[in-house]
């Protein structure tokens, strides 16, 4: 009875108040051209696009080999006709955002579709290195099949691999989703702008964190809770530090151990070196050293 009267009486009021909030301050509304549950529908979308990298592993349903062409086929159809309206209206989005006039967004969103699913090949082909990067490089995997169907880093790698190529194509938004879809999942926060080499392992995984203008080489490992971050993200006023070099380079063959924290812009791993864990580097490491104690064994489980 009581919640009864105070629906009547007062619900009303907080209605109001947040109505004139959200439509006088900041708001994402389906009249600004975003389909409102999109963030679903992309995540629906990754899905699929693991499925098409991994059938075996990621797909709703078994699939023997006579089968495979006509499922790739059947998905990557469905996968396009959705996500290409994405892509569009976050084009559309941002040029309403920007009150930009001159660009056609339509054919960008096109442009951007066909390039992400013509790049599957590739990054397929690179995913199977760091497939095996996690193979060679954690003594307890039994086999690939293992390490597909249950490593995180796995998950979190080919999310940035899908999310990366997007946003090298300048697509707004969705990248940051998938990321944000794989740091909830698996715990390894990767910005999309992140460039990763081949062969590149992630072994635990929890708590690592690579910013956007990171750069790694190949055949680069990390343990859990590395951070690869900026040494702040404001400039002597005050303001935020965008459109610059704000995060490390990690060069090849170099092994960055749990906990370790890298920070910087300026700040270059170089090849072959070695940071123990709970270090913190905010300097440039000579290619071949070892920084902090240096561990016993490489690898153990």
């Amino acid at each position: 009875m009581r919640i009864q009267k105070w629906i009547n009486s007062r619900l009303p009021r907080v209605v109001s108040e947040l109505e004139a909030s959200i439509l006088t301050d900041f708001s994402v509304m389906a009249d600004d051209g975003l389909d409102l549950a999109g963030r679903n529908d992309i995540n629906e979308v990754l899905d699929d696009m693991l499925a098409v990298l991994f059938p075996g592993c990621y797909s709703r349903e078994k699939i023997n080999g006579a089968e495979i062409n006509f499922y790739l086929g059947d998905l990557l159809r469905h996968i396009s006709f959705r996500l290409s309206k994405h892509i569009r209206d976050v084009f559309k989005y941002r040029c309403t955002k920007e009150k930009c006039d001159n660009c056609d967004c339509e054919m960008r969103a096109e442009d951007a579709l066909m390039t992400l699913v013509e790049s599957l090949p590739k990054i397929r082909s690179v995913l199977l290195e760091d497939i095996q990067a996690a193979y060679e490089g954690d003594p307890a995997a039994k086999s690939l099949d293992e390490i597909v169907l249950s490593y995180p880093c796995i998950e979190a790698i080919a999310t940035h691999r899908i999310a990366h190529t997007l946003y090298s194509l300048d697509v707004p938004i969705i990248p940051r989703i998938m990321s944000e879809r794989a740091h909830s999942r698996t715990g390894i926060d990767i910005h999309p702008g992140a460039k990763i080499g081949p062969h590149f392992f992630i072994d635990h995984g929890t708590g690592v964190v690579i910013g956007e203008t990171t750069t790694i080489g190949r055949n680069v490992k990390l343990y859990q809770g590395v951070t690869l971050g900026a040494l702040s993200p404001f400039d002597r006023e005050g303001k935020p530090a965008k459109d610059e070099k704000r995060h490390p380079d990690i060069e090849d063959d170099v092994i960055i151990y749990a906990n370790a924290t890298i920070l910087g812009g300026k700040t270059v791993i170089g090849k072959g070196a070695i940071v123990g864990a709970n270090t913190w580097v905010s300097s440039s490491v000579p290619p071949g050293a070892v920084v902090g104690r240096q561990p016993v064994v490489h690898d153990h489980e």
